[in-house]
């Protein structure tokens, strides 16, 4: 089971094929509803050095730095080896 943990937006770095991917509609989007219900689902991240890169849950940490937020709900899960 994965644990949650509270990590700072600014310590996260998104990679930018990644970043390629974001649709400003659907952050507007889940901004209102975490204007609503709060976050409700961790975004996934994984330690690299002193900061953490995104892994899933790129429209939910940009609508949270939309919204000033500076910290974010994250679950920490290791790199895939291919």
């Amino acid at each position: 089971m994965l644990n949650k943990h509270t990590v700072a937006i600014a310590d996260i770095r998104v990679p930018l094929k990644r970043r390629k991917t974001l649709i400003e509609i659907k952050v507007q989007e889940i901004a209102e509803s975490i204007i609503e219900n709060g976050q409700t689902t961790p975004i996934q991240v994984r330690i690299d050095g002193d900061g953490f890169v995104l892994i899933e849950g790129l429209h939910r940490l940009e609508a949270l730095r939309a919204l000033g937020e500076s910290s974010v709900d994250a679950y920490f899960v290791k790199a895939r080896l291919h």
